[in-house]
């Protein structure tokens, strides 16, 4: 027992170093504060030499595919083909055993052609997904560039409406221009005392106040008559005057 308890130790940890951790549990460790004290882990060692991934041994300058006599399988298919046409043949060849291994299933389900065909439709499959996988490395390619497109027109767009709303902040701060400048023309001394006078409700509760007491003093609160325009921008003249420069 004593001898069975390391044993038991190290398949737990070589099942827990084939699967590596979270994502998010390597990000916490490099925190701003981490990083500035040193604490955070160093990145690892570029590999050299064999290492293993989910228990399949690799090398460093293994290919992408590799080919089916490196892992001790026949090919089926010569060294140089196309692989859309190979494709088509094997599919048939599937199609054509799997008829043949219906008809010994039929006549002799216990025979030795059984196997055989079981074998072959197997060792089929096997060349067919091979086949398939040499057009990953393809499809990666137009997966990136297709996702680049969709981050290049994104970008376009909110270029667009960026400067969709510059546009229309240039148009209301034009109006706004236009509209003091026709302020300034029509009352130059009145548009300078608002422009430097930053609290005007206080300059409207003042007018409203003296326009009460005119009123007050004009008749009682039967006879009250509205100010005219005149007499509200003479008022608001020596209001202005008034402020502090």
């Amino acid at each position: 027992m004593a001898n069975a308890q390391p044993s038991s130790n190290n398949v737990e940890a070589q099942i827990q170093s084939a699967f590596p951790l979270p994502v998010m549990e390597y990000v916490n460790q490099y925190t701003d504060e981490a990083v500035k004290s040193g604490r955070a882990p160093n990145p690892p060692p570029p590999l050299t030499d064999t290492y293993h991934m989910f228990g399949q041994p690799c090398h460093e300058d293994d290919v992408i595919i590799r080919p089916l006599e490196m892992q001790g399988l026949p090919r089926l298919y010569p060294e140089v083909y196309d692989k859309r046409e190979e494709l088509k043949k094997i599919n048939i060849s599937i199609l054509c055993n799997f008829l043949d291994l219906l008809d010994i299933l039929v006549k002799c389900g216990v025979s030795q052609g059984r196997d055989e065909k079981i074998e072959d439709l197997n060792m089929l499959f096997i060349n067919m997904h091979h086949l398939i996988n040499e057009f990953r490395p393809h499809q990666a390619r137009e997966t990136l560039k297709v996702m680049m497109e969709m981050q290049k027109k994104n970008l376009h767009e909110e270029g667009d409406k960026l400067g969709k709303a510059m546009e229309n902040s240039s148009e209301i701060l034009r109006q706004c221009s236009e509209e003091l400048g026709v302020l300034k023309t029509q009352h130059p001394l009145l548009s300078e005392k608002i422009l430097n006078q930053p609290d005007l409700m206080e300059i409207d509760q003042e007018i409203q106040g003296i326009s009460d007491s005119l009123n007050d003093k004009k008749g009682s609160q039967e006879t009250k008559m509205e100010l005219t325009m005149e007499e509200k921008d003479r008022i608001m003249l020596e209001i202005l005057d008034k402020l502090p420069k």
